[in-house]
């Protein structure tokens, strides 16, 4: 089987490359990413070592100590015996910022040696989506012309230009759609040029794109009047795909004129829960912050706070999450629990088989135990906060209310507005039996939208739990420090999801004359 190389622009810790690079078909690999671009340091080193880790695999090499880099028992990956596909992941994953010159000359030069004028190929990625999204123009300054990230879309857009991949993917948070420039609607702009690439350029040959919706039958085409078009239909809904997160981005995926096969539509699959993505890992406590932090320090303030407000519970005819609650201060007397690490030993051995799609993407065996996985730390008045939401949550199935169910002594914050509703979201627990909310890079600041759905715990998601609800598999590995993981995880693709558009795209290059030997 021939293999079409991928170009993945905007790559973040590579959540799109993952799926396209991860999809085999009859036991081969019909994609290969060949450069992957990304101005974050810690992304980019992300980025390399899941390049060299793949690397290993389709190679057949041993992984020992690429996994004791992981656990932290040696401070290199690489085995002397590997360098030279280390060397290769160096070469593809590139620390490249997308708009200064001498960066878009060496991937111009990168890509033009790498993929002949003829030969079939795939450009994935997105531009930063934060000049998109609602509330980055909130905190920004709604539709700021100023803001250079409205315009990174064109580097993306140049590169169509210039090497004319057969296939593009471009995703965005849905934002997009009711983002306006110049009181204009800038994703009508971008379909525009996204299927004329080559309108402004007559040097180059014009070939123009039809762009596609993956899960309805609208397309934009060449000419047509972006504002007669449901744009709507272009968001993708990931859990219904399986993705344990209620996460809406905008796909557009483009396939070039002389291609003629139709893209295949994703397929809804069954639902998949909070509970279903991170019920089977170890349980932690959080830490304490602003005061000496220890297990019995951190038993004693939750089961005063819970014990407390359990009594109030009961008073106020709330039995249900009385009881709750009382539970969870018994549970957290009896048990001891560590704030996990880097690297947590374990195995799956004794967790149930259940069989699903998502736990058979997710873990590895051969890893033994959990990466990522370790708690931060959270005031003692926001350890109260949090046993109450997440108790509240799984007694009542939803979440408490700022203006009327944080009611309770010591409960509320200190803020002069706060019973005026503009603080409902401000404390959320992840419902065990849904889907999460959307992952956001906002994470890495506080965890009071994120708190873990078992009161016992007491805390916010750790890196890991955010990764599994993005569906990054285990033996993911994230680079930099914690602050610097969470971001790499709010702002990238969920594999899962990726994977099945590579399928997608695979079954429209596999029926065209010249794609390759499939």
């Amino acid at each position: 089987m021939q293999t079409t190389k991928i170009v993945d622009l905007f790559a973040g810790p590579g959540g799109l490359g993952e799926g396209f690079s991860s999809l085999r078909v009859n036991g081969a690999y019909p994609f290969k990413i060949v450069v992957s671009v990304e101005k974050d340091k810690f992304a980019q080193r992300t980025l390399k070592l899941r390049a060299y880790s793949r690397l290993l695999r389709r190679h057949g090499r041993p992984l020992d100590t690429l996994y004791a880099y992981y656990k932290g028992s040696t401070n290199s990956p690489v085995a002397s015996k590997d360098e030279d596909l280390w060397d290769e992941a160096g070469s593809e994953a590139l620390l490249l910022e997308l708009g200064e010159p001498k960066d878009n000359i060496f991937l111009y030069e990168r890509i033009a040696k790498l993929i002949p004028n003829d030969e079939h190929w795939v450009l994935i990625g997105g531009p930063p989506c934060q000049a998109y999204s609602v509330v980055g123009r909130v905190r920004s300054g709604a539709n700021n012309v100023k803001d250079p990230r409205h315009y990174l879309y064109q580097e993306y857009l140049n590169v169509i230009r210039q090497f004319r991949p057969s296939v593009f993917v471009m995703e965005n948070v849905r934002g997009l759609l009711s983002c306006q420039l110049d009181h204009k609607h800038i994703i009508h702009r971008i379909l525009e040029d996204l299927a004329r690439p080559g309108k402004s350029e007559r040097s180059v040959e014009n070939y123009n794109y039809t762009i596609h919706s993956l899960v309805a039958d609208t397309c934009y085409e060449p000419g047509m009047n972006a504002s007669d078009l449901d744009l709507k239909k272009f968001i993708v809904q990931c859990e219904k795909y399986g993705v344990p997160q209620a996460r809406h981005r905008v796909i557009l995926v483009g396939v070039r004129e002389d291609i003629t096969f139709s893209l295949p539509k994703l397929q809804p699959s069954l639902s998949n829960t909070v509970w279903d993505a991170i019920g089977d890992m170890p349980s932690l406590r959080s830490g304490i912050s602003r005061q000496m932090d220890s297990i019995d320090v951190w038993k004693n303030i939750v089961i005063e706070a819970c014990t407390s407000m359990s009594q109030h519970a009961s008073e106020a005819k709330s039995h249900r999450l009385a009881q709750l609650l009382h539970l969870t201060a018994k549970d957290v007397e009896q048990r001891t629990l560590s704030r996990g690490g880097q690297w947590i030993p374990g195995d799956y051995a004794h967790l149930p088989t259940r069989g699903t799609a998502l736990h058979e993407w997710l873990r590895d065996t051969e890893l033994g135990g959990w990466l990522n996985h370790e708690t931060r730390s959270h005031m003692a008045s926001d350890l109260r906060r949090y046993a109450y939401v997440a108790a509240f949550a799984r007694a009542k199935g939803k979440n408490p209310l700022a203006a009327k169910d944080f009611d309770f002594p010591g409960l509320p914050p200190e803020h002069a507005n706060w019973d005026s509703g503009h603080f409902d979201d401000r404390f959320k627990a992840q419902l065990e039996a849904r889907p999460s909310t959307t992952i956001t890079s906002h994470l890495a600041k506080d965890g009071h939208s994120f708190i873990h759905p078992d009161p016992t715990q007491c805390r916010s998601l750790t890196v890991r739990e955010a990764a599994r609800l993005q569906t990054f598999p285990d033996n993911y590995f994230f680079e930099g420090p914690r602050t610097a993981q969470y971001v790499q995880v709010g702002n990238a693709v969920p594999p899962l999801l990726a994977r099945q558009i590579a399928e997608k795209v695979w079954a429209v290059l596999k029926f065209t004359h010249g794609a390759g030997n499939y």
